[in-house]
C-alpha cells in the first residue's frame, strides 16, 4: 500500500454542535471512510516517496505549462499543492463538509435543542452513509480543488489512485502524471486567477438553500440524498436519485447555474490538458484513447453508482464543455475566450453550452474569423 503520503496522517477537530446542527456525525463519517477506504496499489516506502517528489515537481511543471497557455495568472498567494492518499482524501472533504453544513443547519433550524432520540441516530444514519460514499470516491478520484475548506482552497492529489490508474492503463508514469496535473492545476488556476470564483460558487450553494420551501425541507432532502447515493452502493437497481434535494423552480433555475459553472471549468481544464500536452507528453495520445476506454468502461454496478452520484453527468460536462471552450476559442482567441471570467454576468447560460456562437454574440457582439486552433 501507498505510505507517508502526508507525512504525518491529518487531524481535525470535530467539536461540540448541538440542535440540528447535529445533522451528521462527523466522527462516525471519518470512521466510515477510514474502514471502507481501500488500501491501493502495493509500493515501497521508497517508490511512495518517489511518487510525492514527481508529483510536487509536476504541479510546478504544469503551473508553468497552465499559465504559459491560458494567460490566466494567479491573483491570491497560492498554497501549496497536498498529495494525499485515500483517507487523508476523506478527511480533507468531510472538513470542508463541516464548514459548510455545520453554519447552514445551525442557521435552518435556529439552532434549536436535540429534543428527540431519533435526531441522534439519524445523524449516525447520516454519518454511516457520507463515510460510505466518500470512501468510494476516495477510490476513484485522482485529484481535486478543494474550496470549501478555506480561501482560496487547496489541490489535492490522490496519489494512490493515480499510481493504480497509470498501471492499469500501461501508462508512462512520468507522462500520466503530468498528464493529470495540467488538469487539476487549470482547475486551480480558474479559482485562483478569477478573484470572484470561489465566492460565486459558494453563493450559488447558499442561494440552492434559500431557494427551499423550508429548512426541515431540505434538511430531510439532504438526508434523503446522502442515503440515495449510499443505497446505490449496496443495491444498483435503487430507484432513489440525489434529485431528490430539488424542491422548487428557484431550486431548479440555481441548479442549472451551478451545471453551466460546472461544465464550464471541466470543459476548459479537459481543453487545456490537451492543448498543451502533446508539446509536453510525448505519449498524451495514446493516453487518452486508454483513459477514455477506461471511462466507458464499466459493470452495471459502477454505472448506476456513477449515475447516482453524477459521475455519469460530470463524463458528459467533460465533452460538452470542451467543445464550448474550443468553439469561443476557435471565434474569438484565447483572449477573447477569458473574458468568460470577467464577472458572473459573462459566464455562459446553460443553453449557450450546445451554441458558442450565441455566448460570443451576447458577450463580443458580432466579430469576424480567427485562425483555427486546429
Amino acid at each position: 500500500m501507498i505510505r507517508d503520503f502526508t507525512g504525518a496522517r491529518a487531524w481535525w477537530r470535530t467539536g461540540t454542535v448541538v440542535g440540528m446542527a447535529q445533522f451528521v456525525d462527523w466522527d462516525l463519517a471519518a470512521a466510515t471512510a477510514g474502514a471502507l477506504s481501500k488500501s491501493g496499489p502495493a509500493v515501497s516506502y521508497d517508490e511512495a516517496v518517489q511518487v510525492v517528489a514527481d508529483l510536487r515537481t509536476l504541479t510546478d511543471e504544469a503551473a508553468g505549462h497552465v499559465a504559459a497557455y491560458t494567460g490566466l495568472t494567479a491573483a491570491a498567494d497560492v498554497p501549496p499543492v497536498r498529495v494525499v492518499d485515500r483517507k487523508d482524501w476523506a478527511a480533507v472533504n468531510i472538513d470542508g463538509l463541516k464548514q459548510i453544513i455545520v453554519p447552514l443547519v445551525s442557521r435552518l433550524s435556529g439552532d434549536r435543542q436535540p429534543g428527540a432520540f431519533g435526531d441522534a441516530i439519524g445523524s449516525r444514519v447520516t454519518g454511516v452513509q457520507a463515510g460510505t460514499v466518500l470512501a468510494y470516491l476516495s477510490g476513484r478520484v485522482l485529484g481535486q480543488y478543494e474550496v470549501f475548506s478555506g480561501d482560496p482552497g487547496q489541490l489535492l492529489l490522490n496519489a494512490p489512485n493515480i499510481v493504480e490508474v497509470e498501471r492499469k492503463i500501461g501508462a508512462d508514469p512520468r507522462d500520466f502524471r503530468l498528464w493529470v496535473c495540467l488538469h487539476e492545476v487549470t482547475h486551480r488556476t480558474q479559482f485562483t486567477s478569477v478573484p470572484w470564483m470561489r465566492g460565486y460558487f459558494l453563493g450559488e450553494v447558499q442561494a440552492f438553500v434559500d431557494a427551499s420551501q423550508s429548512g426541515e425541507h431540505i434538511l430531510e432532502r439532504l438526508r434523503r440524498g446522502v442515503g440515495a447515493l449510499s443505497d446505490a452502493l449496496r443495491d444498483p437497481e435503487s430507484r432513489s436519485s440525489v434529485l431528490d434535494i430539488v424542491q422548487t423552480p428557484a431550486q431548479k433555475a440555481v441548479l442549472d447555474r451551478l451545471t453551466a459553472l460546472m461544465t464550464l471549468l471541466e470543459g476548459h481544464a479537459e481543453f487545456v490538458m490537451d492543448g498543451v500536452g502533446p508539446d509536453v507528453i510525448p505519449s498524451v495520445e495514446e493516453i487518452r484513447a486508454k483513459f477514455n476506454r477506461r471511462r466507458e468502461r464499466g459493470n452495471p454496478l459502477e454505472k448506476a453508482i456513477r449515475r447516482l452520484l453524477g459521475i455519469e453527468v460530470k463524463m458528459r460536462q467533460y465533452a460538452e464543455g470542451r467543445k464550448f471552450v474550443h468553439g469561443v476559442v476557435e471565434r474569438v482567441g484565447m483572449d477573447g475566450f477569458n473574458k468568460v471570467f470577467s464577472s458572473p454576468l459573462t459566464l455562459p447560460r446553460l443553453t449557450e453550452l450546445s451554441d458558442p456562437d450565441a455566448w460570443v454574440a451576447r458577450v463580443h457582439g458580432a466579430v469576424g474569423p480567427v485562425a483555427s486552433i486546429g
